[in-house]
């Protein structure tokens, strides 16, 4: 393909994109192929000769769409939002124009000194510390490919900072801590580095949030027993149900242990401290008091196309110490002499994509007034869905509602007597399989200390308050099903 066969083929794929945006409402939710549907429709091998360029672009609308989950549908409302926006399909196409793998300075000075200043922009969005800001020259920001790998990263950096602290401890004696609540990201991490991983429980009294007594207590069982606590793995806004462990308690708890490191992952909901009254429920006072890394994550809640996490450092020596490897061949004139930053030595990989280029195009697009518009308007419509699962006999809450994402379940109060909590989660693994054949609308399901229910996540940027009334119509209207098609015991 030459220049002008680029320009043409570019003239109509984004012209087929508006397409799909124009269509979207209309298109269900959830693919309708069937595993394997793919491998059927093509040949065996590559083609020997290369095909017209045309037939390709066809290909893409008539096999590869059908077979797409639609995110941006605007009743999605399952996992968490994945941001997409136009601005950041723009930056992602200019950054893949470029092409270059950023592993250090020389490669592309404005890849790295782009991603220094746009993460010092969005750490002063969302109210970090000035110790975390690139400036600092101290502390700093990068981006990752996801919160599991800022986790990852973060758990590199808390290991090798304790054995230089602690150089008699035997690797096999430390343990990193999560909760019960935690994303998996953090039993990963234990699993990619062979580390004793150790979840704390969790209750419901608590909001499912973990507290500094749960943390002392099995830190100094654990001391006692010979292990190493090096990592806690916090959570603001847990994938479950939108938890907050309680920051305060557990940074006071952790100051009493010199080498252990807090890590804060706010990978859905720390993007909402860009709207300052958000930033109490997310415990921003002590995070920048307290965290030694925080990651949030502007793929989902925040406006930014995968990938764009953002993890931030109180001291980036902490990271380099961990990361840097320079041989020869990588070593130039600007970083031997220190004079810049070269991002390699910042996460694991030594290549890396120009990412910042698309969070650039969003947040000066939006402006932080426009950031902030979005989030409150998804917080606004998650309030609507709660103020009517409150006022229906047919669901209540089983979590508190976190920001824009509200736990439910099924729990008729027409029933001839109470039911066990056994009945209870039987009757609702009926109501989500009813809810989770359709296709018209997405919702997933989890389980909080052996209850079953049903999380409701909203951010998709068309999502308007018609489609939330909707969604609580189709919700009831299946309850009403599963309970007529359901036997009540005697």
């Amino acid at each position: 393909m030459d220049i002008e066969q680029f320009r043409k083929a570019g003239y109509q794929a984004i012209d087929r994109i508006c397409d799909y945006y124009y269509s979207l409402q209309g298109r269900a939710v959830t693919s309708q192929v069937e595993p394997g549907y793919l491998r059927k429709a093509l040949p065996a091998l590559a083609p020997t000769s290369g095909e017209d360029f045309q037939e390709i672009a066809d290909d893409y609308q008539k096999l590869i769409i059908p077979g797409l989950t639609h995110w941006q549908h605007p009743s999605f409302f399952a996992y968490f939002p994945t941001a997409c926006t136009f601005e950041g399909m723009l930056g992602d196409l200019y950054a893949s124009s470029a092409c270059n793998p950023g592993f250090n300075w020389s490669c592309s000075p404005a890849c790295t000194e782009l991603e220094a200043v746009v993460m010092d922009w969005a750490a002063q969005l969302i109210g970090l510390h000035s110790t975390f800001l690139n400036t600092s020259e101290v502390g700093g920001g990068v981006m990752q490919t996801s919160a599991s790998d800022s986790a990852l990263t973060a758990v590199v950096a808390a290991r090798s900072r304790y054995i230089r602290e602690n150089p008699n401890a035997r690797m096999e004696d430390l343990v990193l801590y999560t909760t019960t609540q935690t994303h998996s990201l953090g039993l990963k991490a234990g699993l990619v580095l062979g580390l004793a991983c150790r979840a704390l429980e969790v209750t419901a009294e608590n909001s499912f949030g973990l507290r500094g007594d749960t943390l002392r207590a099995a830190l100094e069982e654990d001391i006692a027993a010979g292990k190493k606590p090096f990592i806690l793995i916090a959570t603001v806004g847990t994938t479950s149900s939108g938890a907050f462990d309680y920051i305060e308690e557990l940074g006071r708890v952790a100051s009493d242990y010199a080498s252990l490191w807090l890590h804060v992952d706010g990978a859905w909901a720390g993007v909402s401290m860009a709207c300052p009254e958000f930033r109490e429920i997310c415990h921003l006072e002590a995070i920048n008091r307290y965290a030694d890394s925080f990651c949030t994550n502007f793929h989902k809640w925040g406006l930014t196309n995968f990938d764009a996490s953002t993890l931030w450092v109180r001291d980036r020596k902490d990271l380099t110490d961990a990361l840097d490897v320079t041989p020869e061949f990588l070593r130039t004139k600007h970083g031997d002499a220190g004079t810049v930053i070269d991002y390699r030595n910042w996460h694991l990989g030594l290549g890396r994509r120009f990412r910042s280029l698309k969070l650039w195009f969003v947040l000066r697009s939006y402006g932080v007034e426009g950031f902030q518009k979005y989030i409150r308007q998804s917080v606004q419509l998650n309030e609507t869905f709660v103020s009517m699962i409150r006022s229906s006999p047919q669901f209540t809450l089983v979590a508190p509602p976190s920001l824009a994402l509200t736990v439910f379940r099924l729990e008729p109060q027409t029933t001839k007597q109470p039911l066990s909590a056994e009945l209870l989660n039987n009757l609702n693994r009926l109501f989500y399989g009813r809810i989770s054949a359709r296709n018209d609308i997405l919702l997933t399901q989890t389980v909080l200390n052996g209850t079953f229910c049903i999380r409701f996540a909203i951010g998709a940027a068309r999502t308007t308050e018609e489609h939330i009334k909707q969604a609580f119509d189709i919700l009831s209207a299946e309850a009403e099903l599963t309970l007529k098609h359901w036997e009540e015991p005697a």
